[in-house]
């Protein structure tokens, strides 16, 4: 069945309810019933995102943003298709491209969509579905100025802080002072600062903070993690600091 399939036979929440509903009940339906054959249940309500949760959430701004530059090419799913390998293997990489393709064909609202999930995921999670955004949109090595500029109001609707996003965009297409952006201080703080910054920002990527994602996800929240560490250490040796 593949993690795909394990995702949904896990249970879904919030997401069989509101906009997201209208894009996926009949799609996780069929797939689940084809990946396991049992009758499609659902819960509703979840006060704890799951694994189902976060990864069809994923698939539907995924799918907004490939459609961002409003076309979307074979190239494009290929590479989507090879992150999910990635990340997740075979076949769940073939059982999500599957539900990517379907989804793509639909009018997707992005802003109530995002305010749907924003309302039931937690922040860190949140945090994790813009991270993994930027990891898909730079798939092959470049990314289109939409697509910036969709995942940009993925990220307000979602509400997540300008400063969490420009640092999580920082960590992927690099600006001036970088380093300080992802730590999300300014140059001319004093090294007692930028020791507070970096303990603050280790702890909010900490990969703990998604643990109940599973392995899955918790994977590529080290990404995160790595970098607020790189950037610290590179500003320590600018400024010769201990």
């Amino acid at each position: 069945m593949g993690n795909f399939g394990k995702w949904l036979a896990g249970g879904l929440g919030f997401v069989m309810g509101g906009p997201m509903g209208g894009l996926l009940g009949f799609l996780v339906g069929s797939m689940f019933d084809s990946t396991t054959g049992q009758p499609s249940t659902y819960s509703t309500g979840t006060t704890r995102t799951t694994q189902g949760d976060f990864g069809m959430s994923l698939l539907v701004l995924v799918a907004a943003v490939m459609k961002a530059d409003e076309k979307v090419v074979k190239s494009e799913l290929d590479y989507v298709k090879q992150f999910f390998i990635r990340q997740f293997g075979q076949e769940s990489a073939r059982q999500a491209l599957l539900m990517l393709k379907d989804i793509i064909k639909q009018e997707i609202p992005v802003r109530d969509v995002c305010l749907q999930i924003s309302r039931n995921m937690n922040y860190s999670s949140r945090l994790q579905l813009l991270h993994l955004l930027f990891n898909v949109s730079l798939a092959d090595s470049r990314i289109h100025s939409s697509e910036i500029e969709i995942i940009e109001k993925i990220s307000g609707y979602l509400g997540v802080a300008a400063s969490d996003f420009l640092s999580i965009k920082n960590m992927f297409i690099p600006e001036t002072d970088s380093s300080y952006k992802i730590l999300e201080i300014d140059p001319s703080s004093l090294n007692d600062e930028v020791k507070k910054a970096y303990r603050r920002m280790a702890m909010k990527y900490h990969p703990d903070k998604v643990s109940h994602l599973g392995d899955d996800f918790r994977k590529t929240a080290d990404e995160k993690f790595k970098k607020v560490n790189e950037a610290y250490e590179k500003i320590k040796k600018e400024r010769n600091m201990i």
